[in-house]
């Protein structure tokens, strides 16, 4: 296995494992329309140009042939010593083998080097997710409902690791 950090040359990767997982991830909790409207909003080309560009970084696991599963994050979020996780997606044959724990613990580890006190994220409040952050030590801090567009919401945990 090995982590590297993406490139705008590795957004069609990105957006594969995206489309990969979402249908898997959301599909017992959002509607079909929901998660194709989600999907457009966030992992468009110019979308993910522009976080690369300007505040996220991107990182991705690769086996010896493929990308298997890719995470992104912001160091100094919101301007305070805190780092957020926009994204963190496994294909659907990799899960299980410890690829977000690899992926979350890298995280962790440059959020130590920009001196940032925490990691927080969102998760649905009704995805199972839930559980596995929990057991790297994550607490729910509180719930958020976030209008995205089209009369849609994310109805979210906010969940917070201390480092």
């Amino acid at each position: 296995m090995e982590i590297r950090k993406a490139q705008t040359k590795d957004i069609p990767s990105i957006q594969k494992i995206a489309f990969d997982t979402w249908p898997s991830a959301y599909g017992d909790i959002l509607e079909q329309s929901q998660i194709d409207y989600m999907l457009d909003l966030m992992y468009n080309l110019e979308v993910l140009e522009k976080q690369m560009n300007e505040s996220q970084t991107f990182l991705i696991i690769k086996d010896e042939e493929l990308d298997l599963a890719f995470i992104s994050f912001e160091t100094n979020y919101d301007n305070q010593p805190q780092t957020k996780i926009h994204k963190i997606y496994i294909s659907p044959a990799a899960q299980g083998k410890g690829l977000g724990k690899i992926l979350i613990e890298e995280t962790e580890r440059q959020a130590i080097n920009k001196r940032n006190e925490c990691i927080l994220l969102n998760v649905n409040r009704q995805n199972k997710a839930r559980f596995f952050y929990e057991k790297l030590g994550f607490k729910i801090a509180y719930s958020e409902d976030i209008e995205i567009g089209n009369g849609y919401l994310m109805n979210d945990f906010v969940m917070v690791k201390e480092i």
